[in-house]
């Protein structure tokens, strides 16, 4: 797996799958994922389906390299994971 150095975050070449890799560690994602997914759900709108609410939500970082895409943990079957980001995690950094 190749993960983008720094530099080539800055840059404006990166690929799509280095792009996907971008902000948040997995488990920061899920978990953000499972709090947009309490908040809507507590909205007892009735549009809303039963199971699992389907949504992306798009983050932007503070420069224009930095962003997230996440989407609803069912959506997600097979995690992209960056070890820069899953070092950052300071959850993961404590067990280490």
């Amino acid at each position: 797996m190749r993960v983008p150095s720094c530099e080539a975050l800055r840059s404006s070449s990166l690929t799509k799958d280095e792009k996907d890799k971008v902000m948040f560690s997995v488990q920061q994602k899920r978990k953000i994922s499972d709090e947009v997914q309490k908040i809507l759900r507590d909205t007892n709108h009735p549009e809303l389906p039963q199971g699992e609410i389907q949504f992306s939500l798009h983050v932007d970082g503070a420069e224009s390299w930095s962003w997230a895409d996440i989407k609803n943990n069912g959506a997600v079957t097979n995690p992209t994971v960056n070890p820069w980001n899953e070092k950052q995690d300071s959850e993961n950094a404590k067990s280490s």
